[in-house]
């Protein structure tokens, strides 16, 4: 079963791609805080987006961005606006694909299994996925995951660099410079940011059992500590 996010502020259309989809047998979430959708996508993890362009607030365009920024799950806009360039532009942020509307569900339905597909099914491209691991913690780079034996954890974009940083490293301290530079290039940010990110990943690894695994040293920076070798075998 996939989940779908619908990003459409509609109720009506919301409700009857909902409706759609779930006859298929996947699951349809509608997202009903117009200023909050990385969140709420962040939270569900779908597997493919549904997102109409006028959008409360923010437009489509913006939302889609964000989420490339976490994730390359397909993305497809739903639209009334006909325009070549709106089509441009929604690829040109990210989409896989552009239905205009007023628009036929069968069309909508063949695109969304085209998509999941293409990503996750029969077409997907098979490759081996890059993964760092140590001592049998692995972080898969590519689907943004983490494991500890049979347990996994959804991390995102942020929280895969700082981990893939500190385990290639580990046991070596890793300076606040060092993690900056990776998580921001030449960005400015401020000493909460990153402690946000760092207090993020404790969380993660809390997830999996790891506690007190990733040590602050005051001043200097990060050390992430393998004091997690038992339970990876238990």
């Amino acid at each position: 079963m996939y989940t779908v996010l619908i990003i459409e502020d509609d109720p009506k259309i919301a409700g009857l791609l909902k409706s759609h989809i779930e006859r298929y047998g996947d699951r349809a979430v509608i997202a009903e805080d117009f200023e909050q959708v990385l969140q709420q996508f962040e939270l569900l993890q779908p597997h493919i987006v549904l997102m109409d362009i006028n959008l409360p607030s923010y437009d489509g365009y913006y939302w889609c961005r964000q989420i490339r920024s976490l994730s390359t799950c397909p993305i497809l806009f739903i639209s009334a606006r006909s325009g070549k360039m709106d089509q441009v532009m929604a690829l040109e942020n990210g989409a896989d694909d552009y239905i205009t509307k007023p628009f036929e569900h069968e069309i909508v339905m063949a695109k969304i299994r085209s998509q999941l597909r293409r990503v996750y099914g029969d077409y997907a491209t098979r490759h081996e996925e890059r993964k760092v691991e140590l001592h049998g913690l692995t972080i898969f780079l590519e689907s943004m995951e983490m494991q500890l034996g049979e347990q996994k954890v959804q991390l995102t974009k942020k929280e895969t660099i700082l981990l893939e940083t500190l385990l290639r490293r580990s046991p070596k301290l890793v300076s606040r410079e060092t993690i900056l530079e990776k998580l921001w290039d030449d960005s400015f940010v401020d000493d909460n940011t990153l402690s946000v990110n760092v207090t993020r990943v404790r969380k993660r690894l809390n997830e999996l059992g790891i506690t007190d695994a990733l040590e602050t040293v005051r001043g200097s920076g990060y050390r992430l500590n393998s004091n997690w070798k038992d339970i990876a075998h238990t």
